[in-house]
């Protein structure tokens, strides 16, 4: 569950990552008093936001009155600590993202950059959704897809064995089986 905090409050972190890119948007949604008053509401302790090349400062907070304890930073070498220590993460749509969540069965809110041209990525996290795998939000619906998320209610990935794949596209090739 994590380390319990002063209060006897075990720590629960939302880990919000936006990759690479500038996602503003996200960054603006998760820095709201009523998106950060529902997750505390969720018994959330802590949001860590890697806020990638965005310009948009969140407000830091140490949690003194109650609130949630909020960080951010741009980048890291590796975001796997931060998503192996989650309780709940919200991410952008990026599929290294989405599926590094999904391996750890971590809880898993996808926002869409809706100002990307050619989204590809949408379709990726609304399938997904649709297999009860994560929740899509836009930023603009964050607040109501946190407010009305049912974890128990999301389905494990589970990975698919791509070694037949691999011995029928290399026995095609002419390679042998090995």
């Amino acid at each position: 569950m994590g380390d319990a905090e002063d209060g006897g409050r075990p720590k629960r972190t939302v880990f919000v990552t936006v990759g690479t890119t500038c996602f503003d948007a996200l960054v603006r949604a998760v820095d709201t008093r009523e998106v950060q008053q529902e997750l505390s509401a969720r018994g959330y302790t802590h949001l860590v936001i890697q806020m990638g090349r965005g310009t948009y400062t969140p407000k830091k907070s140490d949690g003194e009155d109650g609130s949630l304890v909020v960080e951010y930073f741009t980048f890291s070498s590796s975001i796997a600590d931060y998503l192996r220590s989650a309780s709940l993460v919200i991410s952008h749509a990026g599929s290294g993202s989405i599926f590094e969540t999904l391996r750890l069965g971590k809880p898993l809110i996808v926002v869409v950059n809706e100002d990307l041209m050619d989204n590809h990525q949408s379709e990726l996290a609304e399938e997904l959704a649709e297999r009860k795998h994560l929740y899509c939000a836009r930023p603009q619906t964050l607040y109501k897809t946190i407010a009305d998320m049912d974890l128990e209610s999301l389905l494990p990935y589970v990975t698919g064995d791509a070694t037949p794949v691999a011995k029928l596209i290399n026995r095609f090739l002419g390679f042998s089986d090995d």
